[in-house]
């Protein structure tokens, strides 16, 4: 077999396993005494891993100062943290919390040296300036199992509205030195985080494995992260059997998803979750989980019009026979297995359709308009206008779901 070129882009020292977090004294001392830490509300401080964390720096002789991220971080909110620490000497960010979280945080250590805006970075908006660096060292220590952020160079930035965006700061010199993956953060997590960031992560490994860019190591990633999603979501979200491992299980997952993202690209859903993440109040999470199987059914059935021999299509079949663990006569029946299952998942997850957070039917151009960013663009296939709409158009139906808690923690 003659296997396909690829490149692999920068990944982080990645340690993973249960009480990972205990380490983190150590390593952040190898870097320096004053460390700024980036927080989400309250999750984390209610967690016996606080104690040791802050127990642990002091006995290793490192002085912190603490940012809380509570939403989805905009770059005035980066912007202005930036400015109040740039003299603190800070030699080490440590982002301890969900996606949004991180994100700040990777925002944060790329500014801190330097006296820009993120604006003149944010990719699509402002002068789109080279990053010139340097930035701090950042290790990440992800508490959702979800957004991958812990393993990319991207930080996602939003502002909210009619007119608002959300948009990234990309750079290798953002990627975390460390990634520390404890599944034991992870046992404070309602139901509702867990719902939407599971989907999160399925629909980011199931995008990078049909994507344009996959390769063969991707593909190997993406599967192996989707038979995690497929042993841990469910039971981690009912609570049933041993949690433990359905949490180690999303955690690995999870990072996955954002080591193939990295690598791949991503589709038509994080194209969409741009434009709908930043003119309604829809939490990341819900917008992919909410979407995946619509996008999943125009996908098959736009490349079966116009490109029958994609390699996607078997790729998800593929995915059907591993994701409802049985083999199929035919990739017709494969693929329809597997848009009933996602559709599925989002009913047992409860998450909710796109009209309970107020996009209706006269929304939907506006969205398409600014749904062909970068993720759109590594779609196993160019989609037409129609296509785009029609999968926001599935997903308009009357919802009955409470709206999930936005990730943060």
């Amino acid at each position: 077999m003659l296997y396909s070129a690829f490149s692999l882009a920068r990944l982080p020292r990645i340690e993973f396993g249960s009480g990972t977090i205990d380490r983190l004294p150590a390593l952040a001392s190898a870097y320096g005494d004053v460390v700024l830490l980036v927080t989400g509300v309250a999750s984390l401080q209610r967690h016996p891993a606080w104690e040791r964390l802050q127990r642990g720096l002091r006995d290793a002789r490192v002085s912190s100062h603490q940012v809380i991220i509570d939403a989805e971080p905009s770059p005035q909110r980066v912007d202005e943290i930036c400015r109040h620490y740039r003299k603190a000497d800070i030699d080490l960010v440590i982002g301890i919390g969900g996606g949004s979280v991180l994100d700040a945080a990777k925002a944060i250590a790329g500014l801190l040296r330097i006296d820009n805006s993120v604006m003149d970075f944010l990719e699509g908006v402002g002068p789109q300036l080279p990053y010139p660096g340097p930035a701090v060292p950042f290790i990440a220590v992800p508490t959702t199992a979800g957004t991958g952020s812990e393993a990319t160079k991207n930080a996602v930035l939003s502002v909210a509205g009619p007119q608002g965006f959300k948009k990234s700061f990309r750079d290798e010199q953002l990627v975390p030195a460390y990634a520390l993956v404890d599944p034991e953060l992870l046992s404070g997590c309602p139901p509702a985080l867990i719902a939407a960031d599971g989907m999160d992560a399925l629909t980011q490994l199931l995008e990078a494995h049909v994507s344009s860019r996959a390769g063969p190591l991707t593909d190997a990633l993406a599967l192996s992260g989707l038979g995690a999603v497929r042993e841990g979501l469910l039971p981690w979200y009912r609570q049933r059997g041993d949690l433990a491992a359905a949490r180690s299980a999303m955690a690995y997952a999870a990072l996955l998803s954002g080591i193939c993202l990295a690598q791949t690209g991503l589709g038509s859903v994080h194209g969409l979750a741009s434009p709908l993440g930043a003119f309604f109040p829809i939490p990341h999470g819900v917008v992919c989980g909410t979407l995946v199987g619509a996008a999943t059914r125009v996908n098959i059935d736009a490349m079966l019009a116009r490109e029958p021999r994609n390699p996607a299509l078997e790729k998800y079949a593929d995915v059907a026979g591993l994701l409802c663990r049985r083999r199929f006569d035919t990739r017709e029946q494969a693929w329809e297995a597997l848009v009933e299952l996602l559709d599925d998942w989002v009913e047992q997850l409860h998450l909710p359709t796109l009209d309970r957070y107020g996009v209706g039917s006269d929304d939907v151009a506006h969205i398409v308009a600014h749904a062909r960013g970068s993720s759109m663009k590594t779609n196993p296939i160019v989609l037409s206008d129609d296509e785009i709409a029609a999968i926001v158009q599935q997903r308009c139906a009357s919802g009955t779901a409470p709206q999930p808690t936005p990730e943060g923690r």
